[in-house]
């Protein structure tokens, strides 16, 4: 074409008919992609995120309530994390999983659930004292630990509206029992209060867990772990029958209403008929030695040697007359010999009752 050079007139051009004795490049290769600088906070966002999409239930309600709000925080601070840097905190997160030894409880709160039942409750009580009571975890999670004994004078002082929000913070079973303690106006007035509780706000709740668990803190703590009518029952169900009534009949005087709690905590050989489960008898026999059974059976006399032909009457024929047979050889027992052999049988029974294997019937049933 006119006005433009042919091929021939451009010069030399370069020979690429020998591209493979073209010189070598060092071509870098790719670059690992490194995984984003994030603050610890922001990992542990991620970690929580990532086990809540595998539906993992994560204990975050014994967090402090500082650390919560931070952690939401940065779950709302975060948008979008590469494959690599997930991968990244995973990892980390395992590696210090792994390094852990042994981890300890935060706060005092804590450090007294780790050593409940190796230190005293007044150790305990002083340490809280000494902190100024200050609560790093749930202070629901103490009261529900409380017995209830020590939460029904709360239940009956405080308003009902305070008393309303201490029920619906317990475990439904132990509430119920509550409930059942209150006269009957005043548990209607606290059933109404709990209606009205869907208002209060976490922050109230909270300040009211404090306060209470406060005041259980204030209560000394008991001596004892019976009540009076337990322990004085203890004392007189191994004591000889006279002085049990001799006792007895003196609190009757002193204080009719004490007396008949007593007698309520007394199991005696003489109760065996009317508050042991015939079906039980079995057990109850073979809890002694067959010598002592014996001298139990003869030498129990007067109210007692009812319970002698209830255990004779619930066995098989054949066993009660060979223990018939054995009781007349026998003849008389002392009377001593005869009480601790009748007391060796109700140790039996209460044994039986401590291990969940009988009930002792009351006179409801």
């Amino acid at each position: 074409m006119d006005g433009l050079p042919q091929m021939n007139d451009m010069g030399s051009l370069p020979d690429l008919g020998n591209i493979g004795g073209m010189p070598d490049f060092d071509i870098p290769s790719p670059v690992s992609r490194m995984p984003a600088h994030l603050p610890k906070r922001a990992k542990a966002a991620i970690i929580v995120k990532l086990l809540a999409g595998q539906e993992v239930r994560l204990p975050l309600v014994n967090f402090p309530e500082e650390m919560q709000v931070e952690l939401a925080h940065q779950l709302t601070e975060l948008r979008y994390i590469d494959k690599h840097t997930l991968t990244s905190v995973v990892e980390e997160f395992l590696e210090e999983i792994e390094a852990i030894g042994l981890s300890f409880p935060g706060g005092l709160e804590g450090a007294l659930k780790v050593l409940d039942g190796t230190i005293s409750p007044t150790t305990a009580s002083k340490l809280r004292s000494n902190a100024g009571f200050s609560f790093t975890g749930d202070p629901w999670q103490r009261i529900s630990d409380v017995d209830i004994s020590r939460l029904l004078p709360i239940l009956q002082e405080e308003s009902v509206e305070v008393g309303a929000v201490l029920l619906s913070k317990l475990k439904v079973s132990k509430a119920a029992q509550l409930m059942s303690m209150l006269p009957g106006e005043r548990a209607r007035r606290v059933a109404y209060a709990i209606s009205l509780t869907s208002g209060v706000s976490p922050e109230v709740v909270q300040r009211i867990g404090i306060s209470l668990a406060a005041q259980l803190d204030a209560q000394p703590s008991a001596a004892f772990e019976e009540e009076p009518p337990e322990r004085v029952g203890a004392i007189l169900n191994f004591s000889s029958s006279t002085t049990r009534d001799g006792v007895l009949e003196g609190l009757d005087e002193t204080d009719r209403d004490f007396a008949a709690q007593v007698r309520k905590n007394i199991f005696t050989y003489a109760n065996i008929a009317t508050r042991i489960d015939p079906r039980d008898v079995a057990k109850v026999v073979r809890t002694v030695e067959q010598d002592v059974l014996i001298k139990a059976l003869a030498g129990a006399a007067g109210e007692a040697a009812t319970s002698t032909e209830f255990i004779l009457s619930n066995m098989s024929k054949r066993m009660a007359e060979s223990l018939r047979e054995e009781m007349a050889t026998l003849g008389k027992v002392k009377e001593s010999d005869a009480e601790e052999a009748m007391n060796a049988v109700v140790a039996g029974i209460r044994d039986l009752e401590a291990t969940g294997e009988i009930f002792l019937l009351t006179g409801d049933d």
